[in-house]
């Protein structure tokens, strides 16, 4: 089935259109005389990391003007996407010479995984959303989808099947300032979508999915063959549609979803499928599960166990029966 053409369940822009980013289209950002639904703008912040770098060309070539701001330098060649600066996000900034030149906002901005203070992740990641879901109050009707993400509902592992319905447990300072992020969202009065994306994997993808994807490439056996423990995982292509689908379906509009690929899959699996793409065999080795355990343990990786050893099932069977289409 075709997916529909762009549309908003917003109004258009009000005002003017803030100075593009010195890095890329040196045009201004569509103003409110040039944005209509047919062609809508969305704001993308975060634009020049891993998922902002594939979601702005995939909304630029579905027909939505794209707005890409970012802290880091960064360019796309389409005549459809402005990039603009995007302040620190630890600081206090004005959001509304971003808010000016869109339809339609995609918060991906934040920091994940890096050494930093409880604090730092609430300013980035709590505060600057409450900031900009407040600014949207003020702006007028624009559309935010918030990208929180799968650790605001649980840790790296769960002993059964996630839902939507479950009570939030998160267990570290990123997803406690994601869950307060979503609580701002809905506390502001604006319209507004929450996906909670699990690990998401693509073309320069980072972390575990880096790591298992680089021992895929070496030409040796691996001993992870046994490892059976059901993981949710989601392709980058994926998460662009779920965005699309947050952005365009009047379903999704005050919803929180959690977003993964349909069917979990085994570290085993990974290896097995990326081997297979290179016109490899698996070429695995059923070592036990416990050993592996012990040895990320002795060297102090116990963590990275319960990210690839242990079972985290989360289906996106809320997303789904709202008509989202994954691939």
């Amino acid at each position: 089935m075709a997916r529909e053409r762009p549309g908003l369940m917003t109004a258009p822009p009000t005002a003017a259109p803030g100075p593009a980013h010195p890095q890329g289209r040196s045009e201004a950002p569509p103003s409110r005389g040039e944005s209509n639904k047919e062609n809508p703008t969305v704001l993308v912040t975060g634009a020049g990391g891993f998922a902002g770098r594939h979601l702005v060309p995939h909304l630029a070539a579905r027909g939505y003007r794209v707005v890409a701001a970012s802290r880091t330098a960064v360019q796309f060649n389409d005549p459809n996407v402005t990039t603009v600066p995007l302040p620190d996000l630890s600081e206090p900034f004005d959001w509304q010479p971003l808010l000016q030149t869109c339809d339609a906002v995609v918060h991906l901005a934040g920091i994940a995984h890096k050494p930093a203070e409880d604090e730092l992740y609430d300013r980035v990641n709590h505060r600057a959303t409450a900031a900009l879901a407040h600014a949207i109050s003020v702006s007028g009707a624009k559309h935010l989808v918030f990208v929180s993400s799968i650790a605001a509902q649980s840790g790296s592992c769960a002993d059964h099947e996630l839902s939507e319905d479950d009570a939030p447990a998160p267990v570290n300072a990123y997803g406690r300032s994601k869950l307060a992020a979503e609580h701002a969202v809905r506390a502001a009065g604006i319209s507004f979508t929450i996906l909670r994306p699990v690990v998401i994997y693509g073309a320069g993808e980072k972390g575990n999915f880096a790591t298992i994807h680089r021992l895929a490439r070496l030409p040796i056996p691996l001993p992870f063959g046994a490892m059976s423990a059901p993981r949710s995982v989601l392709s980058i292509q994926n998460f662009n549609s779920a965005i699309e689908t947050a952005l365009n379906n009047p379903r999704a509009r005050g919803g929180t979803f959690i977003v993964a690929d349909p069917a979990p899959v085994t570290v085993a699996n990974i290896i097995a499928r990326h081997r297979g793409s290179l016109g490899r065999s698996p070429w695995l080795i059923r070592m036990p599960d416990r050993w592996i355990k012990t040895s990320l343990e002795a060297l102090g990786r116990g963590a990275v166990w319960d990210r690839i050893g242990r079972p985290l099932v989360a289906p996106p069977k809320k997303l789904l029966a709202i008509g989202w289409q994954p691939s």
